[in-house]
């Protein structure tokens, strides 16, 4: 199946000149979006993974269900004020500002193996930022997975050193 068939262009969202890449098609199909998800998981079966993080927000649904297909726990990284317990928060830059990300500070127990993914790498900020609280916390980053990477916008510079995944480029 050509997963890329189910990625919409949306022009000018959400300013003019950006074109998105939308994966809801992928996601309202229910082959397209359990394709997806097995070649993710087989990826990385056999990595002795102890959970999945996720980004806010389409991390959370890439990241669940691939939590589920392997047979782990998933780790909700939020936008600040979110997570109802004690935090730890990383900023990152964005193109005029800031952004960060927090995670419960008891969410990662030192050596866990946990994998981050997020729906799409663009510049890489979001998803160096949640590497950095794994490691914070102690944890060991198997990999950074993506459904889709825009990889004209050379976010991967951001992650070297990171193994990094990616399902669909464009």
């Amino acid at each position: 199946m050509d997963l890329k068939l189910f990625i919409r262009d949306v022009p000018d969202f959400p300013k003019p000149g950006i074109i998105f890449k939308d994966l809801t098609p992928l996601l309202r199909d229910p082959a397209a979006f359990a394709e997806a998800m097995e070649h993710l998981a087989a990826h990385y079966r056999g990595s002795r993974i102890k959970a999945v993080a996720g980004v806010e927000s389409r991390g959370f649904i890439v990241g669940t269900a691939l939590a589920l297909d392997l047979g782990v726990g998933f780790i909700p990284l939020r936008k600040p004020g979110k997570l109802p317990y004690k935090t730890i928060r990383q900023e990152y830059s964005l193109e005029y500002g800031t952004d960060a990300i927090e995670i419960h500070q008891d969410a990662i127990t030192r050596g866990d193996r946990i994998l981050l993914v997020d729906d799409l790498l663009a510049t890489g900020g979001t998803a160096r930022a949640g590497a950095d609280l794994i490691k914070k916390l102690g944890g060991e980053l198997v990999g950074i997975a993506f459904l889709i990477e825009l990889a004209f916008l050379k976010g991967r510079e951001k992650l070297a050193g990171e193994q990094v995944f990616s399902l669909l480029t464009f």
